[in-house]
């Protein structure tokens, strides 16, 4: 018997924004595997009594995160073999998620059935709060990849995974190579939530906000004059 491996999305804020069809398969599975804990949507599935295993644990043991993702995909990997499985991740398993993309290769390798169910993103928060449509074109980069925030775009940024006030520092000399400190950036935090906050800053301060965590992200409208200006 071949046991299947399905991945979806929480959303991106609360448990309102995750999908009905998503939901139904939580109260169905009989194994459940959250990348981490640590998002507001958690808070539906243990007010409901689901039960579920979390990779928390891996996040401390790892070396980096390269090192986490594979360990991750390993160990799923390994109880497909007994069960079928449900794995949850933050926001979309479609944007960037690495442990997703990992899983399809390691799915075609080994033939095991793999079910990816479409959530909403964090975009889509996102592009309501700032009133920007994407077929307009932008980029989105991860605040950890550094030859991506060094290499400029030719339309709006937007810069995923900004979760501590030590990244964003690292962040802001990077974007410093192209933007004066005063260029105005947006900051967005706990999109969708009753928290959430948007707001107008100059570059230089982004690493003073003190409430940056997992789900802060940073918009920079394109600006041709400043690029390239060093």
């Amino acid at each position: 018997m071949a046991y299947q491996l399905t991945v979806a999305g929480l959303g991106p804020a609360g448990a309102e924004l995750m999908t009905r069809g998503t939901w139904t398969r939580i109260e169905m599975a009989a194994h459940i595997l959250l990348r981490t804990h640590i998002h507001p949507t958690v808070e539906a599935l243990d007010a409901a009594g689901i039960r579920y295993e979390t990779y928390d644990d891996f996040y401390e043991d790892a070396e980096d995160f390269d090192e986490l993702y594979e360990r991750i995909v390993n160990d799923l990997m390994e109880r497909v073999k007994a069960s079928d499985v449900l794995y949850l991740v933050p926001g979309s398993p479609f944007v960037a998620e690495r442990t997703v993309q990992l899983l399809r290769e390691r799915a075609m390798e080994d033939g095991i059935p793999l079910e990816i169910l479409p959530a909403m993103s964090f975009l889509e928060p996102l592009f309501a709060a700032l009133g920007v449509d994407p077929a307009d074109g932008l980029s989105i980069i991860d605040a950890m990849d550094e030859e991506a925030v060094a290499a400029p775009p030719a339309q709006d940024l937007i810069i995923t995974q900004l979760y501590s006030r030590e990244l964003a520092s690292n962040l802001k000399i990077l974007l410093m190579e192209h933007f004066p400190d005063t260029q105005e950036v947006i900051y967005l935090h706990h999109l969708g939530l009753p928290d959430e906050r948007v707001v107008r800053i100059p570059l230089f301060e982004l690493d003073w906000q003190e409430d940056i965590d997992h789900l802060t992200t940073l918009f920079i409208p394109y600006i041709p004059v400043f690029w390239g200006n060093g």
